[in-house]
């Protein structure tokens, strides 16, 4: 359960508005690998001398890259499709089919796995096929005869049909070695394309993952030009396609995009959410475009347990149900009996739902623009809540895009934010944000990580600042001990100097899940979680180790010397503390303050006071004494004199 959703005092329920989850759009996706079974997709490469070269055959390694998918998959996106289809074997398979039929629709289609949201068992049956040598070389046998490209095709249509018509990302993943497996055949090859076309016209985005042979390129021009289209789904929220946005290896691989599809990060991935669509950005009166806003950033926690009911047939989900019940008399209260009320003075102040609607309601949804500021206004502290990404949309407002385009721009260039007034949602609470102009930017690939656009980043009201705590007595560091500590700083930057939370999974998120894969597959528990976020020691003692050891020193130097300097004070304080009156009737002492011999005090020992803040402590005369050798003003009261001794030293 995330932090904003915890338990709350009665008192406090239903204060903040709710987010209406059902809202938001969540994306499905249906992958249907077809592996290629034929003797050189079953053959091992070549042994090498690479300390991580392949041993598995094409077929196999494939197999083996669907198994790890499938296992992650239950994990990220629980309710994506995944099935496995093997052509070219000798053997044909389909859904209701019987093994032994003499007629099979999809000669020597075999499916291997249904197209299926993926349970334990389908894991545990892939991966006994992957290791198991016996029970894959029977089920791998290649058929002699030449499969037909349109039938694979068309098996594969019946099975997005059939088993996920409603997606809204479909997508076949076809592994092969053979660039032209329908040579000097026109009609093959025509219909083939006829029937790639036919499953782009339904939806299905069709990705080539080839397999070079040993001295051979892969030439997609002969036959997989005509199948493969190079054109995205026509939801843009789907996931892009894998083969146009990863490298292949220095092979032309095709295993190498498919390793690509995993990640060694298990959590569950969330579905792209809008906070609000179509809310009106007031650039001023009468003057609004339309934009969306997105939730970026989002803590990821495991996901809830759940009570689970076992004595029937099948586990059940028990469902928890509240009553509420009267004190005095344990009558059960019915919903429409019970008001929200408020304590106030030591009595509840009861309102009817129109009163708390009217309590919250500032006015229609909204972003407002008030004001402009730059950036270096906005300190590092003033933030209270994640910062809603928001992007433009034409639905409302048509030219929406190039005014947002043209504020975006203005604002990255003049080095400035704008301050807005913001209702995200109707009876939301109001806030104040800055409307922050970010930049487009590329990853080493040069692939688009984050667009242009604007962020709205709450700002606290002054009721929402909490007192500074009081911080007296505060030792200046010297500047020796910083420009030691500079180097330090300098030789542990992150890479390109920014952190990348990509690289640094939640270790306590993927503990928790490769405990509970572990436990659901049969696996052996693992003993140590692995945990990226644990430092690097040997290569920080590579870098800093010697110039950690000298700061260390000089920080050692530097405190003897503050001891020696200060010894005399502390002990002149200690003894000029008020005494309580004890039992021998001696008068407490008043407190000293500190003096100077009559020639006076020259401008080291005034500036040790001023970086001590003991220049409030000296004698009126001794203070006048100094401004006059500065040409300053002598005449005022101490405080006035201290001020200006203060600002000589700031301004120096």
């Amino acid at each position: 359960m995330s932090e904003e959703n915890k338990w709350r005092p009665p008192a406090e329920e239903d204060e903040e508005e709710e987010v209406d989850e059902a809202a938001y759009k969540t994306i499905k996706d249906a992958v249907l690998f077809v592996i290629e079974v034929s003797p050189s997709m079953l053959t091992a490469p070549p042994p090498t001398d690479a300390k991580k070269a392949d041993t598995d055959s094409p077929t196999s390694a494939a197999l083996k890259c669907a198994h790890a998918l499938m296992q992650q998959r239950i994990i990220s996106n629980p309710n994506d499709m995944m099935g496995v289809l093997l052509y070219g074997t000798e053997e044909s398979k389909f859904t209701g089919e019987d093994e032994a039929s003499d007629n099979p629709a999809y000669p020597h289609c075999y499916l291997l796995t249904d197209l299926d949201i993926p349970a334990a068992e389908d894991v545990k049956a892939l991966k006994t096929l992957v290791e198991n040598e016996d029970e894959f070389k029977s089920l791998m046998a290649p058929s002699e005869e030449k499969v037909s490209m349109a039938n694979v095709l068309f098996c594969a249509n019946q099975i997005f049909t059939t088993k996920a018509p409603n997606f809204s990302s479909r997508r076949l993943f076809i592994v092969t070695n053979d660039d032209d497996p329908h040579a000097n055949e026109k009609a093959a090859k025509s219909s083939a394309a006829v029937r790639a076309k036919d499953l782009y016209d339904l939806g299905v985005l069709i990705e080539l993952f080839p397999i070079t042979k040993p001295g051979q390129e892969f030439d997609k021009r002969k036959f997989y030009d005509d199948i493969v289209y190079n054109q995205l789904p026509t939801d843009p929220e789907a996931p892009a396609p894998i083969s146009g946005a990863t490298k292949a290896s220095s092979t032309g691989d095709g295993l190498s995009l498919l390793s690509s599809l995993l990640s060694n990060i298990n959590s569950k991935a969330v579905a792209k959410r809008a906070l609000f669509s179509n809310l009106p950005l007031e650039l001023g009166p009468n003057f609004k475009i339309s934009v969306k806003g997105y939730i970026i950033f989002k803590r990821q926690e495991p996901k809830r347990s759940c009570f689970v009911w076992l004595n029937g047939e099948k586990a059940q989900i028990a469902t928890g149900v509240t009553t509420k019940m009267a004190e005095d008399t344990a009558r059960t209260i019915q919903p429409v009996e019970i008001k929200k009320a408020y304590k106030f003075g030591g009595e509840q102040i009861p309102f009817t739902p129109e009163e708390i609607s009217s309590l919250r309601n500032f006015g229609e949804p909204v972003i407002r623009i008030i004001g402009f500021k730059p950036i270096s206004m906005l300190p590092i502290w003033a933030n209270l809540r994640p910062a809603t990404f928001i992007y433009p949309s034409e639905e409302h407002y048509v030219g929406s895009t190039r005014v947002f385009a043209a504020l975006h721009q203005k604002l990255l260039s003049s080095g400035k934010i704008g301050i807005v007034w913001y209702i995200a949602r109707t009876n939301a609470a109001p806030v104040i944000a800055a409307l922050y102009p970010g930049a487009e930017q590329r990853d080493d690939k040069d692939i688009q990580s984050m667009p242009p656009g604007l962020w709205l980043i709450p700002l606290p009201f002054a009721d929402d600042i909490r007192s500074i705590p009081e911080t007296t007595n505060l030792i200046r560091t010297p500047e020796a001990l910083i420009d030691r500590m500079r180097i330090i700083v300098q030789q542990l930057q992150l890479p390109k100097a920014r952190y990348d939370p990509s690289k640094y999974p939640n270790p306590q998120l993927q503990w928790h899940y490769r405990i509970l894969q572990a436990m659901a597959l049969d696996e052996e528990l693992p003993e140590l979680p692995d945990d990226k976020t644990v430092p690097k020691y040997k290569q920080i003692d590579k870098r800093v180790g010697e110039y950690a050891l000298e700061w260390g020193r000089e920080l050692q130097e530097q405190h003897q010397l503050w001891e020696r300097e200060n010894r005399g004070r502390a002990m002149s304080a200690a003894a000029g503390v008020k005494r309580a009156a004890g039992g021998d009737g001696e008068a407490p002492v008043k407190k000293s303050k500190v003096d100077v011999d009559a020639g006076g005090i020259d401008d080291a020992e005034m500036k040790k006071a001023f970086e001590k803040h003991t220049v409030g402590k000296m004698t009126v005369a001794v203070l006048r004494e100094w401004l006059g050798s500065k040409g300053m003003d002598v005449k005022g009261k101490k405080a006035e004199l201290v001020e200006r001794v203060e600002e000589w030293f700031e301004n120096k």
